[in-house]
């Protein structure tokens, strides 16, 4: 690592892979597959605009290891019975201009929604909390068998991804799908090997790194996103964390991007972030410093950067390896190579509303008016920064139904 790097200034990974600039495209859900769970040619569009748009590391949606366990209905599978073909064509369209594409590998467990998974399969059997019951359905405890066969998937697929002409992969460990679910205290109460413990509960997260470092060899990328911490009473803490990430980078990871919270506390979004934290934009930069200060891993922070001035900061600093952006790309896919030709470049990212807060609850006005965006990039259009919140609010409408939107919610 340089002493002060730019956001042009390369970045090399421990495994030997070298990333062109310090600028990652985190991950998005774009739920853009076809009926069949399988790559669409949206997807090579949407990440051939992208790599275009100067990023030097863009990591992908979640794509699930198995077709029974979906977070969303139109999420990409990565299995055996993938359409390679069409894998195929999005990785090459990614990989533009020498940019790296990572798959990011997931599984739901409990986070999968009643109308796709009639019994969710978690750590132990502790079901979301509050208003998120009536959405998914209480979880069943995995058993040991399952528990391993769930980690062989992780291995396959990422072998896969290999093969096709993805450059890295990403394991999900946070927002409170299944790896992360493993980790919390709160939702994994289990008194056998894989859980009880900080030391336990962390066990399936290495042993997911393990099968996939050993099925992809030792110089292609494997990184993981994991949480700051869970900001939910009884969840993962901060001290935690830091030990995971200790763990993990002690077995040889490539990459941590740190980000934070789940479906039930949305840290991630902005959820209760103090003033002192907004104004620095970085919702988890804080939570780097510390690690830093006792772990030497690379590490990327996503959540909350808007300006190429913060961005800098973070990263002369040397809190971070790598600035995480996503919603800003969704509007501004030419963002990173604006923030190369000029590191004071800002983003402005709407709220939007339709002044009906219900009505905004609904319509999910929050994900789908970015959402649309990247259906609008999918099909070779450009974002609209300045859409209309009640466009977008109708069309959402028109789409699903009262029906469907209630259902969708999850």
């Amino acid at each position: 690592m340089t002493e002060h790097p730019t956001f042009a200034t390369p970045f090399d990974l421990p495994c030997g892979a070298r990333i062109r600039n310090r600028i990652l495209k985190s991950a998005m859900s774009e739920q853009l597959a076809d009926d069949r769970n399988d790559a669409t040619a949206g997807l090579a569009t949407l990440y051939r605009t992208w790599a275009e748009g100067g990023i030097g590391l863009q990591v992908t949606g979640h794509l699930m290891v198995d077709r029974t366990a979906l977070g969303e209905p139109r999420n990409v599978v990565l299995d055996g019975a993938s359409d390679r073909a069409a894998l195929e064509r999005w990785a090459e369209a990614g990989r533009a201009a020498g940019t790296h594409l990572w798959v990011q590998l997931n599984h739901p467990g409990r986070q999968s929604p009643a109308f796709l998974s009639r019994r969710p399969v978690a750590p132990s059997a502790v079901p979301l909390a509050g208003a998120l019951r009536t959405a998914f359905r209480p979880p069943r405890a995995l058993e040991g068998d399952e528990i391993r066969a769930i980690i062989g998937r992780f291995a396959l697929a990422s072998g896969i991804a290999r093969e096709v002409g993805f450059t890295g992969v990403q394991i999900h460990g946070a927002h409170g799908y299944l790896v992360s679910q493993f980790l919390s205290p709160r939702v994994n109460r289990r008194t056998d090997e894989w859980g009880g413990s900080p030391e336990r509960r962390r066990r399936f997260a290495l042993e997911v790194y393990r099968a996939i470092r050993e099925r992809v060899g030792d110089a292609f990328p494997v990184g993981i996103k994991l949480n700051s911490a869970d900001f939910q009473r009884e969840g993962l803490s901060e001290e935690e964390s830091a030990e995971a990430i200790a763990a993990l980078a002690a077995e040889g990871i490539d990459l941590v991007e740190i980000s934070g919270g789940s479906f039930e506390a949305p840290a991630m979004t902005g959820f209760r972030v103090a003033e002192s934290t907004r104004r620095r934009e970085a919702y988890f930069l804080a939570f780097a410093e510390k690690v830093r200060r006792h772990v030497r891993v690379p590490l990327a922070v996503t959540g909350g950067f808007r300006s190429g001035a913060a961005m800098s900061e973070a990263l002369r600093s040397g809190a971070t390896d790598l600035v995480g952006l996503a919603r800003p790309l969704a509007l501004y896919p030419d963002l990173p190579a604006r923030l190369l030709r000029d590191p004071a470049t800002a983003a402005a990212v709407p709220r939007p509303t339709t002044g009906i807060r219900a009505l905004d609850r609904l319509t999910m006005l929050d994900v789908t008016f970015y959402q649309g965006q990247l259906d609008r990039m999918a099909r070779g259009q450009a974002p609209r920064p300045d859409q209309s919140a009640w466009a977008v609010a109708l069309a959402t409408l028109g789409r699903y139904g009262l029906g469907g939107l209630r259902r969708s919610r999850a």
